[in-house]
Formats: C-alpha cells, sequence, structure tokens
C-alpha cells in the first residue's frame, strides 16, 4: 500500500535548503562564480577558504579553544567578535561543502552579547567555556532550532519529540550544560541518515566531502563536524560514537577527538537511531583542533555534575590526578622518565583487512616516534576484531530496521543507496537470540580483558594503552569503506579511546604494494581500492584506546605521543 504525501519529500527539502541559505547574511553569500570555483579545487582548507575571509576574522579561527577562551576572559577579545567570526567561516565552509543542517547565528550573536555584557558588570565568566562558540552534531535539541538527525520528516520538528507543544522548546542535557558553562552555540553539523555509516550523507542536504581532498569523504557520522573544523568554521565542536562516530571523522580530517564510555556523559533528551537498543549504546564524545579542546571539553562538562540530571551517568568527576600522573611520566617532548615510561600495545593490522600504504606509514611513524622517547612497545594480537564486529553489528541491526524505516515514512523519503544493502525492513531478531548475543558480548569483553592482563609479560608492567588504525584507509573515497572493525571492536569493549593526527598521505612514497595478497573478499575489495594519486594528501589519523572509565588516562597518553611524534616529525 503507498503512502500519500500532502508535500512530497522532494519540495520539503528545496524548502529547507532554501530557508538555511536564507539565515546566511546576504554579505556573508558567495557569488555562482566562487561556489563553481569550489568544485574544482582539491583542498578547500587554508588558502582557499581563506580568500573568502577578512585577515582579523582569519586570525580569530586560527586561535585554538584554550586560548580563545583565556583571551575572553582576559578582555582581549570580544565574545561577540570572536562568535562572529566562526559564524562567518561556518558560513563559507557550508556553502563550499555542505556541512550544516542548522544555522542559528542570530541565537549566537544575542548569547555572545549577553556574556560580554555580563563579564563587563560582575568582573567574572560565567563559566569554564565563556564566550566559545561550539558547535553540534545535529542530535542535540537547541531551543528555537530544528533537529532532523539527517531525515526529511522531521524538518520543522525535534526528531524524537512527539508533542507539537514541545517543538523546538525542548533542550538535551548536554546543550544545558555547555549554556551553563558559557559556551556559545552556533550551529549544528550534517550527519548520514541513520547514523550508522561511516560517511556523511542524507536526502537534505546531501553529501559532506573531505575538506583535504575532495575526491574523499569527510567520514561518518559525526563528519559535519570534522569537515567544519578542518575549514576552521569551529575549534570544538559534541559528536556521538556508537561504531567510530568521532573517531572516524576526526581521523580522516585531520584532527583530535575524545571517545569516552556511554556511563561519563549524558545522552538525556538526545535524539539517536534505535535509542532502546542500550546493551551497546552510543557515546557522547568531543571533536576538537586540539587535544587540550577535547581536555577543556571533558573538564567542564563533567564540573556540571551530569550524574544528578540523568541516572544513566556515573557519579566521576574530572579526575586531575589521573590525567597530571600520566603527564609527569615524560617531559613536554614527551620524551620518557627513565624510571616511568609508558608501555604500549601496537595492533598493526586487525588480520581481516589490511591498512592502506598510508595507514601502515602512519603507524610506523608513531611506533618510531614513541620507541625513539623512550617509551615500550608490545605487538598486540588480541581475540579477533571479526567475533567484535559480528556481535555489535548484530545488536545495530537487531531491530529488523523498523527504528529507521519509521522514520523514513514520515516524509517518504527513501534510504540513501549507500545503505540498502543492510537497512532493508525486516523481522527483528527473537528475544532469545538477542541475549545469547549478549552473553557472546560478555565473553568477548571477558577475553580481551584476560587477553591485555597477560601483556603485563615477565615485566609486571601492565599495557597502558594500544595503538591502532581507525580505518585501513586514509579517509575514504565514498561508498568504499568496507570495514569498521578497527572502531567497532571498540564500542563492543566500551573501552575510552582518543584520535590525534599523524601525517598525510603522500603519492610519492605510498606506493601500492604489488607482494601484498589480501586474505578474504572484504580484504581484496579494500586492498584494490587503493589510488595513491586519488589519496594523495588524505590526513592520516590513528586511535589510542585505554580501557573503560579511563578517559583522562587516555587524553594524558594521547598528549604525550603527539608531542613525541612531533618531536620526531622537527628533528
Amino acid at each position: 500500500m503507498t503512502t500519500e504525501y500532502p508535500i512530497p519529500w522532494e519540495a520539503r527539502v528545496a524548502k529547507k535548503r532554501e530557508d538555511t541559505l536564507a539565515k546566511i547574511p546576504v554579505e556573508w553569500q558567495l557569488s555562482p562564480a566562487d561556489l563553481e570555483l569550489a568544485t574544482k579545487q582539491r583542498d578547500l582548507t587554508g588558502p582557499f577558504i581563506e580568500r573568502f575571509l577578512e585577515p582579523e576574522v582569519i586570525d580569530i579561527v586560527k586561535t585554538d579553544s584554550v586560548p580563545l577562551v583565556n583571551d575572553i576572559r582576559a578582555g582581549k577579545r570580544s565574545a561577540v567578535e570572536v562568535t562572529k567570526a566562526f559564524c562567518k567561516t561556518a558560513a563559507i565552509a557550508h556553502q563550499i561543502n555542505n556541512c550544516l543542517l542548522e544555522i542559528f547565528f542570530d541565537i549566537a550573536i544575542k548569547r555572545a552579547e549577553e556574556l560580554d555584557e555580563c563579564l563587563r558588570v560582575n568582573g567574572k565568566p560565567v563559566g569554564p567555556l565563556h564566550g566559545l562558540p561550539i558547535s553540534l552534531k545535529d542530535q542535540f535539541h537547541v531551543k528555537g532550532v530544528d533537529t532532523t538527525m539527517g531525515y526529511v520528516g522531521w524538518i520543522g520538528g525535534n526528531m524524537g519529540i512527539t508533542d507539537p507543544t514541545q517543538t523546538h522548546q525542548v533542550e538535551s542535557q548536554i546543550t544545558k550544560e555547555l549554556l551553563a558553562c558559557g559556551a556559545v552555540l552556533f550551529c549544528k553539523t550534517s550527519v548520514p541518515q541513520t547514523l550508522l555509516i561511516g560517511d556523511t550523507y542524507n536526502n537534505i542536504i546531501g553529501r559532506t566531502l573531505n575538506p583535504h581532498n575532495h575526491n574523499l569523504s569527510c567520514g561518518g557520522s559525526s563528519g559535519g563536524e570534522a569537515a567544519l573544523m578542518a575549514l576552521r568554521g569551529s575549534t570544538l565542536g559534541v559528536g556521538t560514537d556508537i561504531g567510530g562516530s568521532v573517531r572516524i571523522p576526526a581521523a580522516f580530517c585531520g584532527i583530535f577527538s575524545l571517545k569516552p564510555i556511554p556511563e561519563r556523559l549524558s545522552y538525556r533528551d538526545a535524539a539517536n537511531t534505535n535509542p532502546g537498543q542500550n546493551t551497546y549504546r552510543s557515546t557522547l564524545g568531543f571533536i576538537s583542533t586540539t587535544l587540550d579542546g577535547c581536555e577543556l571539553a571533558l573538564k567542564s562538562v563533567l564540573s556540571t555534575r551530569p550524574w544528578l540530571q540523568d541516572p544513566a551517568v556515573v557519579p566521576i568527576p574530572y579526575r586531575q590526578d589521573i590525567f597530571d600522573d600520566v603527564l609527569s611520566r615524560a617531559d613536554t617532548s614527551g620524551r620518557a622518565k627513565a624510571d616511568r615510561p609508558l608501555k604500549l600495545g601496537i595492533l598493526w593490522s586487525d588480520g581481516i583487512v589490511e591498512p592502506h600504504p598510508p595507514i601502515r606509514r602512519g603507524m610506523a611513524m608513531v611506533a618510531e616516534a614513541v620507541k625513539k622517547a623512550g617509551h615500550r612497545l608490545v605487538d598486540w594480537n588480541p581475540p579477533s576484531h571479526a567475533t567484535a564486529l559480528k556481535i555489535h553489528r548484530s545488536f545495530l541491526l537487531a531491530d529488523g530496521a523498523r527504528d529507521v524505516h519509521d522514520h523514513l515514512l514520515l516524509s517518504g523519503e527513501p534510504l540513501i543507496a549507500d545503505l540498502q544493502a543492510y537497512f532493508n525492513l525486516r523481522d527483528p531478531i527473537p528475544l532469545l537470540e538477542y541475549q545469547n548475543l549478549t552473553v557472546q558480548g560478555l565473553a568477548y569483553e571477558q577475553a580481551y580483558s584476560d587477553y591485555w592482563n597477560s601483556m603485563a609479560g615477565d615485566d609486571g608492567q601492565e599495557v597502558d594503552a594500544v595503538i591502532m588504525p581507525v580505518a585501513p584507509h586514509a579517509a575514504v573515497i565514498p561508498a568504499k569503506f568496507y570495514h569498521l572493525a578497527y572502531t567497532e571492536g571498540v564500542n563492543l569493549l566500551n573501552y575510552s579511546a582518543a584520535v590525534i593526527p599523524v601525517t598525510k598521505a603522500d603519492r610519492g612514497v605510498d606506493g601500492v604494494d604489488e607482494t601484498y595478497r589480501p586474505v578474504n573478499e572484504v580484504d581484496r575489495a579494500n586492498w584494490e581500492s587503493y589510488d595513491s594519486e586519488i589519496y594523495h594528501g588524505a590526513p592520516v589519523g590513528v586511535q589510542i584506546v585505554a580501557r573503560k572509565f579511563e578517559e583522562e588516562k587516555v587524553l594524558g597518553i594521547a598528549k604525550l605521543v603527539h608531542a613525541a611524534l612531533k618531536n620526531a616529525q622537527s628533528a
């Protein structure tokens, strides 16, 4: 039976796009010639986007989160001038690489004016994020603003809010916390339809590409966030991660991210895919142009004591002592103190899909830098990630795609092509099968934990964290992301993780390895998709994985590893 819709979904999309463009001030709107020029660029970052910005705007947006907050607090910059600079840059970024689903610059500038006045009158900031513009993935409700989460059917509303009296009135808990800390919220970034794909593509604004290399994807599902930051339209944003969604875009776009475990931060009153599946829950995470930005965000949000409002959050405040203890194990260049070097595992390949040459080289660069800095490395060969992928994917698809199709039916929009192989409507899995999957998941967690403990070895030193690829490629050709086990396995384990940028793919040194023989069909598809010319210039990142409730520890380790890497690169 065919459902009749009073307005075709395509018409709703066209109107939404018009409305979004109208929210960009005329003086910030690019000419048709400029838009055409953008389509011909391989790299939109740096000099290209800066041609549309004034020097004073460039100076602001090239400043990272912590210095910006310090400047505003000290009166060196106003919240208004900083907010206007990021609003303009975000407006340009969206026009050349459609990355925004929601624009509310007017709300942001009014908020910045209030914060400036508050600082002038009271002589002290509202909170630790006073005046800092922060972008949000389009899962978080902001008063007066749509939350579509990439679904046409939620245009004009807030996804998941069915009471019409609450439309545009609800706020997610994280929104309230950021505002309480003094943040300025100014836009919401694009996501893929369903969230459950490592790309960013929906029927509302289409695909968001990689600002560093327009042949490639920006990743997903927090891809709009990472693309915006690569173009310096934001220095700090909030995303989510259920299978790699803050780690993949960060690695693909050359920035940093932190994936806490779900119990540290509040998901209350946020839109989500299949929210009833909470055995392996999605988690909030931070994406930033620096690790200091991720640290600032975690510390600030935890200072609001989110567990008082959300019973799903464990009452653990920010643990400065753990972070400081990690940093005390090396100097500022990452060089280990003789008596307390880090012991790090390194997973070169998961044995299912071999990383492309740029990822191999990036991993080797990190390993060499860490060893040169005096830290210990051990090869990591844990229980198979194939098992983790199978179990985790089964949970994501357990409802037979019912939740996804319920949202599609609101407008009649189709599934995007990349999802049709996985999200055709079918029967949900039976309860007993679901319970058995839970048992399998727990068994895998236990086996992995046992392996981790066993790697203390003869020296008795526990492995502090594990370095591994985020994906088997540096960014990815759209529709050719074949293997997510490098990140999904970490979600099944419910471990803390951070991502750091390492280098960029280089056609001069990252040639095809003719000696490698793929071990399965997925491996073959991935290996044959590599082209050194197409991938040239794509960012290479790695993830650093610690155990449960070790967010402060993994942030500290990431800072030391990144410092060692930068020191090695400058030598």
